[in-house]
């Protein structure tokens, strides 16, 4: 399927991989929206955006997508200048705390990571199917960002939230694909591995031994890795649905089996 003309909307698009499959899909020469918090990255990845792909528009939102009212009028308002919402990519996430365990999070970090993992995913699709027109329409595509997280239990502490809320994600991704059963609306999941962004810094923790440990002795992703594969699925042939895909580093085995002899092994 071409993406030219189409109109994408992404959340969590103010950086990492959001930012990088914004990119990508303007090369494509789609229409970008970009939903995330801050209104300074979104601006200013909007002018990048705009400077690499010559005549490609580019519309910034600041809004909070845990807040369902938000996203609503988001959405609405958005439409108006766009028309109806093609593609979107649910990729809005939070993993905060670790390595706590459960009992020993802060309830403020649970409440905000399933309010942006769960509620947050749950809202945004909510309000492209209907104010962004894509139930009418019949037609469309949703991408949801999960985890290779959502298949295997994490085997380090502080990941039962996060865990949990991607395994949630694929749930909801293969049930709605289900419900949506007499349209053309794609359902799919792309379930990256360890990616070298701010947000594994986030999650391995603000200590950067802790994080230069976790990487230690192989590649990670980068989030242009990720953003290729979202643009291979996205630009299937309208016949084929690519349900899932994961795209991990090629040292990542499994998610508790690294191969931490990559780096010397590849003259790395």
């Amino acid at each position: 399927m071409s993406l030219t003309n189409k109109t994408v909307l992404i959340t969590g698009a103010s950086m990492g991989i959001g930012a990088a499959i914004g990119h990508r899909l303007a090369r494509e020469k789609a229409t970008v929206i970009l939903f995330a918090r801050s209104g300074d990255k979104l601006k200013a990845l909007a002018q990048e955006i705009e400077s690499s792909n010559p005549g490609t528009k580019v519309f910034t939102t600041i809004v909070d997508i845990s807040n369902h009212e938000a996203v609503t009028t988001a959405t609405k308002n958005i439409v108006k200048e766009t028309g109806s919402i093609d593609v979107l990519i649910n990729n809005a996430g939070l993993a905060l705390g670790t390595p706590s365990t459960f009992p020993d999070l802060k309830i403020e970090d649970v409440i905000t990571m399933t309010g942006t993992n769960v509620n947050g995913m749950l809202f945004t699709t909510y309000a492209v199917l209907n104010e962004g027109g894509m139930k009418e329409n019949g037609k469309g595509t949703i991408l949801n960002v999960t985890s290779t997280t959502a298949l295997e239990v994490p085997p380090f502490p502080g990941e039962s939230i996060y865990h949990a809320s991607k395994a949630f994600q694929e749930g909801f991704t293969n049930a709605l694909r289900s419900e949506l059963v007499g349209t053309n609306i794609k359902v799919l999941a792309l379930r990256p591995g360890v990616v070298a962004t701010h947000f594994h810094e986030q999650r391995v923790g603000y200590d950067k031994s802790s994080y230069d440990a976790f990487m230690e002795g192989f590649e990670p992703l980068v989030a242009e890795d990720v953003a290729e594969a979202a643009a291979w699925m996205l630009t299937s042939d309208e016949r084929v649905s690519i349900k899932a895909v994961d795209v991990v580093p090629t040292a990542q085995r499994s998610l508790p089996v690294f191969d931490r002899a990559w780096n010397e092994r590849n003259g790395l």
